[in-house]
C-alpha cells in the first residue's frame, strides 16, 4: 500500500483520484494540495481524503506520504518534483513534463541524482486499443514501422492557464502534441533517435499569442516518420486518433468519437456527456468507461506495479525530457520554416539502430517483387525490379 500526495484538483486530479480509489484500491491518498484551501477543502471532502492543504511543501513532506502525484499546471511541475526529490519521494508528473526542455532535464536529474521512483503519466500511451496494438506492433505484425500519425482536436482546454504562453509553455502543440509524438515514439520504438523535425503552427481563432493549431513532422534514425496532428479549434467534441503503417501491416484506431457509442437526444440529459463534449443535445458521442478508455487505469496500474517490484514503468521521466526536446525542435521550425535538428543533451539507446531498408523480397533468382496485385478480371499480376540492371517490369499470372 502507498500512501499518497496528490498536488492539483483539476480535470487531471480528479481523473487521477478516481482511477486510484476505484480501480487501484490498495492505496490511499492521505493529503490533497489546490491553489486555494477551500478548493482543496471541498475535494478532500468529495473524496474522503483526510487532510488539504495550498501549500505545495507541506503537502508532500507529509510524513504519511511516500509518493507524490502531480496533476498541477505546467509551470508548477518544475517546482513540486525538486520539492519530491529533495524529500526522498517517489514521484509521478503529468504531461508535459517541463514547459521545455532544460526544465524536463533538470527534473529528470534531479530524480536520478535523489534515487528516487519517478514516472510520466503519459495516459494516451496506456490506453486499452494502444497497449494491444503496441503489442501487436512489437510482435511484428505490422513489419518495419514506417509512419505513425497521430491527431488530438477539440475546441480548447479547460481551464485558464492553458491559454497563458507564460503558465503553459506553448499552446496546442505543448498540450497535445506530447500525446501524439511519445504515440508515434512507442509504436516506432524508442531506441530509434529522433533527429530533425518540421512544424506548421498558427493562432487561426483565438485572440491567444500562441497557437491553437499545428501540424508536424519527426524523422527517427530508422527512417520512420512520425506525425502529429493538433488542434484547439475543432467542433464536435474531442477527436483522438492514430494510424501506423509498417511494411507488413496498418493499424487504425479510433479512441473518442465513432468508437460504437452514439446517442440521439432532442431535449438532452442535462449534464455532462465526456470530455470536451460541446453539447448534450443532437448526436452524442458518450463514452462507456472514461477513465478507462483515456488510459488512467492501466497507467497507474503500471506506475505502481513497478514501484512495487522494483523495475522502471513504461514511461519515465526519461521519456517526458525526450518529447519535451522534440517539442522545443517543432516551435524552432514553426518559426524558421525550416527542417530544425532535435537537440537532445542525454541520448540514452536502449538497442541497436535499425538503419536497414525494408526487406527486399525475391521474386526470382533475377528480379526483386516490388508488388503483388489479383486485378479485377482475376488475373495475378507482378510488379518486378530486375536486381542487376534495375529495370522495372511485370507479368502477368493467368486465373
Amino acid at each position: 500500500m502507498h500512501k499518497i500526495a496528490m498536488l492539483g484538483t483539476g480535470l487531471i486530479g480528479r481523473f487521477y483520484t478516481m482511477s486510484l480509489l476505484k480501480y487501484r484500491g490498495k492505496d490511499e491518498i492521505r493529503v490533497v494540495c489546490a491553489a486555494e484551501d477551500e478548493e482543496a477543502r471541498k475535494f478532500a471532502q468529495e473524496f474522503g481524503i483526510p487532510r488539504w492543504t495550498s501549500d505545495i511543501e507541506k503537502a508532500v513532506n507529509d510524513p504519511e506520504v511516500d509518493t507524490v502525484i502531480i496533476g498541477l499546471p505546467n509551470y508548477l511541475h518544475k517546482k513540486a518534483v525538486l520539492v519530491a526529490a529533495k524529500a526522498g519521494k517517489a514521484v509521478l508528473c503529468t504531461k508535459p513534463l517541463g514547459t521545455n526542455a532544460a526544465e524536463a532535464l533538470e527534473m529528470l536529474r534531479a530524480v536520478e541524482k535523489a534515487g528516487v521512483f519517478h514516472g510520466y503519466l503519459e495516459d494516451l500511451v496506456y490506453t486499452p486499443k494502444t497497449l494491444k496494438a503496441l503489442q501487436s506492433a512489437h510482435k511484428g505484425a505490422l513489419g518495419k514501422v514506417l509512419w505513425a500519425r497521430s491527431r488530438e482536436t477539440h475546441a480548447g482546454p479547460h481551464s485558464d492557464w492553458f491559454w497563458n504562453k507564460k503558465l503553459s509553455g506553448g499552446g496546442a502543440i505543448v498540450d497535445m502534441g506530447c500525446h501524439c509524438i511519445e504515440i508515434g515514439r512507442s509504436f516506432i520504438g524508442k531506441a530509434h533517435r529522433p533527429l530533425e523535425v518540421t512544424c506548421w503552427a498558427d493562432t487561426q481563432v483565438h485572440p491567444i499569442d500562441t497557437e491553437d493549431h499545428a501540424v508536424g513532422l519527426v524523422r527517427y534514425e530508422s527512417g520512420a516518420i512520425g506525425q502529429f496532428e493538433v488542434s484547439w479549434t475543432f467542433r464536435g467534441g474531442m477527436d483522438l486518433r492514430d494510424e501506423i503503417s509498417g511494411t507488413e501491416g496498418t493499424i487504425w484506431l479510433n479512441h473518442w468519437l465513432r468508437t460504437g457509442f452514439e446517442m440521439f437526444s432532442n431535449v438532452g440529459q442535462g449534464g455532462y456527456v465526456a470530455e470536451k463534449a460541446e453539447g448534450d443535445t443532437g448526436w452524442m458521442y458518450p463514452v462507456g468507461d472514461e477513465i478507462g478508455s483515456l488510459g488512467y487505469v492501466e497507467m497507474f496500474l503500471d506506475m505502481f506495479n513497478a514501484m512495487d517490484s522494483g523495475r522502471a514503468p513504461m514511461e519515465t521521466f526519461y521519456d517526458g525530457y525526450i518529447v519535451n526536446a522534440i517539442i522545443d525542435a517543432c516551435y524552432k521550425a514553426a518559426e524558421t520554416k525550416k527542417w530544425e535538428p532535435v537537440d537532445i543533451v542525454d541520448w540514452r539507446s536502449s538497442g541497436v539502430m535499425d538503419e536497414e531498408k525494408a526487406a527486399l523480397k525475391d521474386y526470382d533468382t533475377e528480379n526483386y517483387l516490388i508488388k503483388e496485385e489479383r486485378m479485377p478480371n482475376g488475373n495475378l499480376k507482378f510488379i518486378l525490379k530486375h536486381k542487376v540492371t534495375g529495370e522495372i517490369s511485370q507479368k502477368i499470372q493467368q486465373s
